[in-house]
């Protein structure tokens, strides 16, 4: 009788212990934090400095800055801004050694050095790789928007207003990355650029040979004179027409890219799923000298055939 007494109150206190451990919880999560006055309202006229972790960075970017001055530099301002990445060269420098640093933290971790060596490496050629697309992507952008933006400028041209004013309103109007590009455009001829050389220097940058044919177009008229804005929807018509086909050709040959992709992806899925299932399947391949010029030379012939199936499936007009 007594041990069912002692039992129910056991059995009650440890039901109250836990309620009350979860108004507790309840409490921290769902109350408000503690009131914290801004350092500028409790001392005015004083600029909070760096944290630690600020300075820390600081310094080490800046002496990756002093080393791309003396060496150069593997990554242009240029093209980080054409990938439009808002970074300085040696910020991007430093966060692809930092990739590297921990990649080469994990790969030790996970299997040895090796491994570790593979993640360190994989992480500057994955930045380039991502750049590469990055800019691709923006160029292909631009190429599909650059129907609609002659069909802007000839719009305003026929309003009366001049080429520096249609220009000025694709900048405006347009999506990014054109309105980006004639953003610049314009800003290098209010600075004294020649418009020609503005425009040559776009079509050089994004790899169109459509806004090349644009460029030319323009500078025909400013020598010649006549109705641009016929011109230009002379121009647009044949892009559009062109535009067409090349979606055609990339639907076409959607298959061929696709097995492509999957082929030249395989070996290295398969390699990684083996690593982590069943490892002394692959050891051999690290324990010999014939093991390390296996894997050297399916590299190699990874890399040929890559490259063999990216001409097969390129197809250019």
């Amino acid at each position: 009788m007594i041990d069912a007494v002692l039992e129910n109150q056991v059995m009650t206190g440890a039901v109250l212990a836990a309620a009350l451990a979860v108004g507790v919880g309840v409490y921290l999560v769902l109350s408000p934090g503690p009131v914290r006055v801004p350092l500028e309202r409790r001392r005015p006229g004083r600029v909070p400095g760096p944290s630690t972790l600020e300075r820390g960075a600081g310094k080490a970017t800046a002496f990756v800055e002093q080393l791309i001055r003396r060496r150069g530099t593997p990554v242009e301002a240029s093209t980080l801004e054409l990938a439009a990445v808002k970074l300085r060269p040696q910020d991007f420098i430093f966060l692809v050694i930092v990739g590297s640093v921990v990649g080469l933290a994990l790969g030790l971790v996970l299997s040895g050095v090796l491994l570790g060596i593979l993640f360190a490496a994989v992480v500057p050629v994955g930045a380039r790789v991502i750049l590469s697309l990055r800019i691709s992507k923006r160029q292909k952008q631009f190429a599909e928007q650059l129907d609609d933006s002659l069909q802007l400028m000839a719009s305003n041209l026929r309003a009366g207003h001049s080429l520096p004013q249609a220009l000025s309103s694709v900048a405006k109007e347009a999506e990014s990355p054109t309105s980006d590009e004639f953003v610049r455009i314009v800003n290098e001829t209010r600075v004294g650029r020649d418009l020609g050389v503005a425009l040559d220097m776009t079509a050089a940058r994004m790899a169109s040979d459509d806004f090349s044919w644009i460029a030319q177009a323009i500078a025909i008229n400013r020598e010649v004179g006549g109705n641009l804005a016929e011109v230009l929807d002379g121009v647009a018509d044949t892009i559009r027409e062109r535009n067409e086909i090349r979606r055609q050709v990339a639907t076409l040959s959607a298959e061929g890219r696709l097995s492509a992709l999957i082929l030249i992806v395989l070996p290295f899925g398969l390699g990684g799923f083996l690593m982590l299932t069943n490892p002394s399947y692959l050891a051999p391949f690290t324990e010999s000298l014939l093991g390390y010029g296996l894997m050297i030379l399916g590299a190699v012939m990874l890399l040929i055939g890559g490259l063999w199936l990216r001409k097969t499936v390129e197809i250019k007009f």
